[in-house]
């Protein structure tokens, strides 16, 4: 595993592990599985919007375009942040707002899940739960995506992981190992 980092925050907030990439980086199933080894508890945003709306994201999306989901998004996740600490899996697109990538900078380590476009298109290829993807060619929009996002993923990153072939265990083992080890752990100060 590839991995960079930044010193994180030093606050009073509570100290959330907040996940973040493009859809099909492996957030929700390293979160989960992070969360496990490490006992705290697991949430998803994108899955915290469906259980408080009562429809999937994609009807979201539908009924009120993206620019009604991301206002959603950006309330949801000011909401996760100001809970108790945890490991919290975020929607690929919540960092494009400025005011989200600020709470999430100061609210605890943000570890930015990287994978090639390749990789993603795999991971996202059959399903439905994707509405960006519906309807284009997902290698072009995941190229894209790619283009704009990493910047912004880097810029609140504290870690960024490489999680092109590793399975998901491996890549929480290791996740874990560069939370709760010394500084000196093989990580790269950005």
């Amino acid at each position: 595993m590839q991995s960079e980092s930044k010193v994180p925050p030093t606050n009073s907030k509570p100290h959330h592990i907040i996940l973040v990439g493009l859809m099909g980086a492996g957030k929700t199933s390293v979160g989960k599985t992070l969360a496990r080894l490490m006992g705290k508890s697991f949430c998803d945003s994108d899955q915290e919007i469906e259980r408080l709306t009562g429809v999937k994201i994609p009807l979201i999306f539908e009924i009120e375009g993206e620019s009604g989901f991301r206002l959603r998004e950006t309330k949801v996740l000011a909401e996760l942040l100001d809970k108790e600490a945890m490991v919290l899996a975020t929607g690929g697109g919540a960092i494009l707002a400025q005011e989200n990538r600020e709470r999430m900078s100061s609210a605890g380590i943000v570890i930015y899940l990287r994978a090639p476009v390749s990789a993603l298109v795999k991971r996202t290829r059959r399903d439905p739960n994707r509405p960006l993807l519906q309807g284009v060619d997902p290698k072009e929009k995941l190229t894209r995506l790619f283009e704009q996002r990493d910047p912004l993923y880097r810029e609140i990153a504290h870690i960024v992981v490489d999680t092109a072939d590793q399975s998901v265990r491996l890549l929480a083992s290791q996740i874990q190992s560069l939370l709760e080890g010394p500084q000196e752990n093989g990580m790269v100060l950005k």
